[in-house]
């Protein structure tokens, strides 16, 4: 495992956070603070380790969204509830998601907790220097709850990882779209759906699909090219560098350990059908798409 643990974890703890994005526990609770659809409810519920930060500051750290799905959302739905009540709803409503899906024999077993202990250790060692969503949830509190210490343990890792993705992304010049571009190119994601969700114009998606054919990352039909093949294997391998430190400092050993107790939670998730086909986050395991 030792040569691609980060990886090799990443798709074990992917999929128990996306439980935040797809779980309907978390859009009841979004509903019930307030929040005026779905997209309110994931900015804010994403965002809210952040504090009520300006528009742009929540756009820059998501990096792929369009500033104007992002404007949409903040700083409004900081007037239905504080980041603070945010915070503890979306907890609670893990907690409830990961009951229900993984039984409460499993949440309450010892197996669970050296899980959640385990990933909180992990977090808490993660660098999170130029890591702005990874620093922001790595400052709060450790719950006592282990589906609460589990998920925002694992929500830490995730973010750590993301915020090194996006450090590459801005490295290799690729841009929020021309990085929309290349993951759909690539097969990891629907292109419509990255676009929509992301609230892009046809334009954008066109220009920034042109600047990558001028790069030649990309064929006349939108395929990858071998030289777009190796900057998106580039990406991804200093991705996984870049994520590397938490497991360095967790020991190879327990690593292996957490590994093989998030391993059945995440094949859980997969085969729930909560993850939507060709869903924006970006890693195939299987049959299913799941990532960054």
């Amino acid at each position: 495992m030792a040569d691609g643990r980060a990886r090799d974890l990443w798709e074990r703890y992917e999929p128990v956070h996306d439980l935040v994005y797809f779980a309907p526990e978390v859009r009841r609770a979004a509903d019930a603070l307030g929040m005026r659809g779905y997209w309110m409810g994931y900015l804010a519920l994403r965002a809210a380790p952040l504090g009520a930060v300006p528009t742009a500051v929540v756009t820059s750290c998501f990096y792929v969204f369009h500033p104007a799905r992002v404007a949409r959302a903040l700083p409004d739905a900081w007037a239905y509830a504080a980041p603070a009540d945010v915070l503890a709803a979306r907890l609670d409503a893990l907690d409830a998601a990961m009951t229900r899906l993984f039984g409460p024999d499993t949440v309450g077993s010892g197996d669970f907790a050296e899980a959640a202990d385990l990933a909180w250790e992990a977090a808490a060692a993660a660098d999170t220097a130029g890591r702005v969503l990874a620093a922001a949830n790595q400052a709060l509190e450790r719950p006592d709850r282990p589906t609460a210490r589990l998920w925002q343990g694992l929500t830490t890792l995730r973010e750590h990882r993301g915020d090194s993705h996006v450090a590459v992304l801005v490295g290799q010049g690729l841009g929020p779209v021309e990085a929309m571009v290349l993951k759909a190119a690539s097969g990891e994601s629907d292109a419509a759906m990255l676009r929509e969700t992301r609230k892009w114009d046809p334009a954008d998606w066109a220009a920034a699909t042109a600047r990558l054919r001028e790069r030649g990352l990309l064929t006349a039909d939108g395929s990858l090219t071998a030289a777009g093949a190796v900057v998106r294997a580039e990406v991804e391998a200093l991705t996984d560098r870049a994520a590397e430190g938490p497991w360095t400092a967790l020991g190879t050993d327990r690593t292996t350990r957490l590994a093989g107790l998030l391993e059945p939670l995440a094949r859980l998730v997969e085969g729930s059908g909560l993850l939507p086909p060709g869903n924006p986050v970006g890693l195939i395991r299987g049959s299913q798409t799941v990532g960054h």
